[in-house]
């Protein structure tokens, strides 16, 4: 085996090596996407049996008897601390993109406001 053999075998590994982390990096970008669609999809989930669970207190109700409705304050304040809670951007830079590498900044200036 010549120098230009192993000079060749070297490039083409190589080259392979390249290929394999641009795929690994897109696979990695699709797994994050199917993290926060599968994040979304379960909070969705939740809003709908709160949902229905009402429905069904409402239609259990005698005729006559209605519930005084919550107080509404602070209630968009609280949606914004849990979603960040559970890992979520709240800020107008990344709204609703997971976040990956801890804290934002944006995100925590936003609810210390």
């Amino acid at each position: 085996m010549d120098k230009q053999d192993i000079f060749e075998q070297v490039d083409g590994i190589e080259e392979r090596m390249g290929t394999t982390y641009a795929e690994l990096g897109a696979l990695k970008k699709r797994i994050i996407m199917l993290i926060e669609e599968n994040k979304r999809l379960s909070i969705e989930n939740q809003q709908l049996r709160k949902l229905i669970r009402q429905d069904e207190t409402v239609l259990e109700q005698p005729e006559g008897e209605t519930k005084e409705p919550l107080p509404l304050t602070g209630a968009g304040y609280d949606n914004l601390t849990r979603l960040y809670n559970e890992g979520f951007h709240i800020c107008n830079v990344y709204y609703g993109h997971l976040r990956t590498e801890g804290d934002c900044l944006f995100c925590l200036s936003f609810l210390n406001k």
